[in-house]
Protein backbone atom coordinates (compact mmCIF):
# COMPACT_ATOMS: atom_id res chain seq x y z
CA UNK A 1 0.00 0.00 0.00
CA UNK A 2 1.40 3.52 -0.88
CA UNK A 3 0.82 6.20 1.23
CA UNK A 4 1.69 9.95 0.21
CA UNK A 5 2.14 13.35 1.78
CA UNK A 6 1.39 16.98 0.77
CA UNK A 7 1.65 20.03 2.24
CA UNK A 8 -0.91 22.57 2.10
CA UNK A 9 -1.56 26.58 2.38
CA UNK A 10 -1.15 26.16 6.59
CA UNK A 11 2.53 25.56 7.56
CA UNK A 12 2.18 22.08 9.45
CA UNK A 13 -1.20 21.30 8.02
CA UNK A 14 -0.79 17.66 5.60
CA UNK A 15 -3.05 16.06 3.91
CA UNK A 16 -2.01 12.36 3.69
CA UNK A 17 -3.91 10.21 0.72
CA UNK A 18 -4.25 6.02 0.83
CA UNK A 19 -4.12 4.18 -1.99
CA UNK A 20 -7.08 1.68 -1.81
CA UNK A 21 -7.48 -2.14 -2.45
CA UNK A 22 -11.20 -2.79 -3.99
CA UNK A 23 -12.10 -5.94 -5.48
CA UNK A 24 -15.94 -7.68 -5.06
CA UNK A 25 -15.54 -8.28 -1.19
CA UNK A 26 -14.85 -4.65 -0.79
CA UNK A 27 -11.96 -2.35 -0.09
CA UNK A 28 -9.10 -1.79 2.44
CA UNK A 29 -6.33 0.71 2.87
CA UNK A 30 -3.42 1.33 5.14
CA UNK A 31 -3.73 4.48 7.05
CA UNK A 32 0.14 4.27 9.37
CA UNK A 33 3.07 3.22 8.50
CA UNK A 34 5.80 3.97 10.67
CA UNK A 35 8.73 4.45 8.74
CA UNK A 36 6.79 7.17 6.52
CA UNK A 37 5.44 8.68 9.97
CA UNK A 38 9.03 8.70 11.55
CA UNK A 39 10.57 11.08 8.51
CA UNK A 40 7.41 13.46 9.93
CA UNK A 41 8.99 13.06 13.24
CA UNK A 42 5.47 11.64 14.18
CA UNK A 43 6.89 9.15 16.19
CA UNK A 44 4.56 9.37 19.24
CA UNK A 45 1.17 8.48 18.23
CA UNK A 46 -0.42 7.68 21.28
CA UNK A 47 -3.85 7.64 21.85
CA UNK A 48 -6.85 6.88 19.22
CA UNK A 49 -10.55 8.07 19.65
CA UNK A 50 -13.11 7.57 17.51
CA UNK A 51 -16.65 9.70 17.49
CA UNK A 52 -19.55 8.50 15.55
CA UNK A 53 -21.74 11.67 15.01
CA UNK A 54 -24.99 12.55 13.07
CA UNK A 55 -25.67 14.65 10.01
CA UNK A 56 -25.27 18.25 10.63
CA UNK A 57 -23.31 18.09 13.90
CA UNK A 58 -20.44 20.05 14.21
CA UNK A 59 -17.71 19.19 16.57
CA UNK A 60 -15.18 21.75 16.95
CA UNK A 61 -13.17 23.83 16.38
CA UNK A 62 -10.81 22.22 19.57
CA UNK A 63 -7.09 23.05 20.00
CA UNK A 64 -4.42 23.05 22.42
CA UNK A 65 -0.99 23.85 22.58
CA UNK A 66 1.19 20.25 22.58
CA UNK A 67 -1.09 17.93 20.51
CA UNK A 68 -0.54 16.40 17.12
CA UNK A 69 -3.84 15.16 15.54
CA UNK A 70 -4.25 12.79 12.33
CA UNK A 71 -7.99 12.80 11.12
CA UNK A 72 -9.50 10.73 9.32
CA UNK A 73 -13.41 9.63 8.33
CA UNK A 74 -13.73 6.09 8.44
CA UNK A 75 -17.52 6.02 7.44
CA UNK A 76 -19.30 8.44 6.34
CA UNK A 77 -18.91 12.00 4.82
CA UNK A 78 -17.46 14.93 5.92
CA UNK A 79 -16.39 18.52 5.84
CA UNK A 80 -13.37 18.55 7.61
CA UNK A 81 -11.95 22.26 9.08
CA UNK A 82 -8.91 23.49 10.18
CA UNK A 83 -8.29 26.63 11.60
CA UNK A 84 -4.59 28.16 11.73
CA UNK A 85 -4.62 29.74 15.48
CA UNK A 86 -0.72 30.59 15.91
CA UNK A 87 -0.58 34.46 16.32
CA UNK A 88 3.21 34.70 15.15
CA UNK A 89 1.83 32.82 11.60
CA UNK A 90 1.10 34.15 8.43
CA UNK A 91 -1.60 32.00 8.11
CA UNK A 92 -3.36 33.59 11.41
CA UNK A 93 -7.03 32.58 11.45
CA UNK A 94 -6.98 31.35 7.81
CA UNK A 95 -8.88 28.14 7.48
CA UNK A 96 -8.92 25.54 5.28
CA UNK A 97 -11.93 23.31 4.75
CA UNK A 98 -11.63 19.34 2.94
CA UNK A 99 -14.40 17.26 2.17
CA UNK A 100 -13.51 13.88 3.45
CA UNK A 101 -15.51 10.85 1.67
CA UNK A 102 -15.66 7.01 0.57
CA UNK A 103 -14.40 7.85 -2.97
CA UNK A 104 -11.70 9.78 -1.74
CA UNK A 105 -10.38 8.94 1.63
CA UNK A 106 -7.03 10.75 3.49
CA UNK A 107 -6.21 12.02 6.35
CA UNK A 108 -5.60 15.21 7.84
CA UNK A 109 -2.33 16.17 9.96
CA UNK A 110 -2.89 18.98 12.55
CA UNK A 111 -0.01 20.45 14.14
CA UNK A 112 -1.05 22.17 17.75
CA UNK A 113 -2.23 25.53 18.15
CA UNK A 114 -4.14 24.47 14.64
CA UNK A 115 -8.14 24.07 15.22
CA UNK A 116 -9.94 20.94 14.26
CA UNK A 117 -13.95 20.96 13.60
CA UNK A 118 -15.99 19.02 10.99
CA UNK A 119 -19.50 18.85 10.01
CA UNK A 120 -21.46 15.37 9.02
CA UNK A 121 -22.97 15.56 5.69
CA UNK A 122 -23.60 11.74 5.36
CA UNK A 123 -26.76 10.44 7.72
CA UNK A 124 -23.89 9.76 10.30
CA UNK A 125 -19.77 9.79 10.30
CA UNK A 126 -17.54 7.40 11.90
CA UNK A 127 -14.45 9.53 12.74
CA UNK A 128 -10.71 8.68 13.96
CA UNK A 129 -8.74 11.14 16.08
CA UNK A 130 -4.88 9.57 15.90
CA UNK A 131 -2.91 12.03 18.91
CA UNK A 132 0.34 12.35 19.68
CA UNK A 133 1.63 14.42 23.15
CA UNK A 134 4.23 14.20 25.76
CA UNK A 135 3.07 13.32 29.16
CA UNK A 136 -0.43 13.26 30.19
CA UNK A 137 -3.57 13.64 27.91
CA UNK A 138 -5.35 16.97 28.22
CA UNK A 139 -9.16 16.43 27.83
CA UNK A 140 -11.72 19.19 26.97
CA UNK A 141 -11.68 20.96 30.27
CA UNK A 142 -8.17 22.07 29.71
CA UNK A 143 -8.41 22.42 25.90
CA UNK A 144 -9.50 25.83 23.45
CA UNK A 145 -12.71 25.92 22.50
CA UNK A 146 -12.77 28.73 19.41
CA UNK A 147 -16.71 29.30 18.47
CA UNK A 148 -17.40 27.31 15.12
CA UNK A 149 -19.47 30.46 13.85
CA UNK A 150 -16.65 33.33 14.78
CA UNK A 151 -17.37 36.02 12.18
CA UNK A 152 -13.73 36.90 12.13
CA UNK A 153 -12.82 33.41 11.02
CA UNK A 154 -16.21 32.92 8.51
CA UNK A 155 -15.95 29.60 8.35
CA UNK A 156 -18.85 27.72 5.29
CA UNK A 157 -20.42 25.46 7.28
CA UNK A 158 -23.25 25.20 4.67
CA UNK A 159 -25.57 23.95 7.71
CA UNK A 160 -28.29 26.40 8.95
CA UNK A 161 -29.31 24.15 12.12
CA UNK A 162 -25.98 22.27 12.91
CA UNK A 163 -26.08 19.83 16.09
CA UNK A 164 -23.68 21.34 18.48
CA UNK A 165 -22.57 20.59 21.94
CA UNK A 166 -22.97 23.24 25.05
CA UNK A 167 -19.49 23.43 24.94
CA UNK A 168 -19.27 24.32 21.08
CA UNK A 169 -22.32 26.56 20.87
Amino acid sequence: MKISIENTEINGVKVISYDAHVDKRGEIWTTFIEEKFNKLNLNNFNHDKFSISYKDVIRGIHYDSFTTKLVTALYGSINQIVVDLRKESPTFKKYLSFKINPENRFSVLIPPMVGNGFRVESEFALYHYKLAYDGEYIDEDKQNTLKWNDPSIGIEWNCKTPILSNRDS
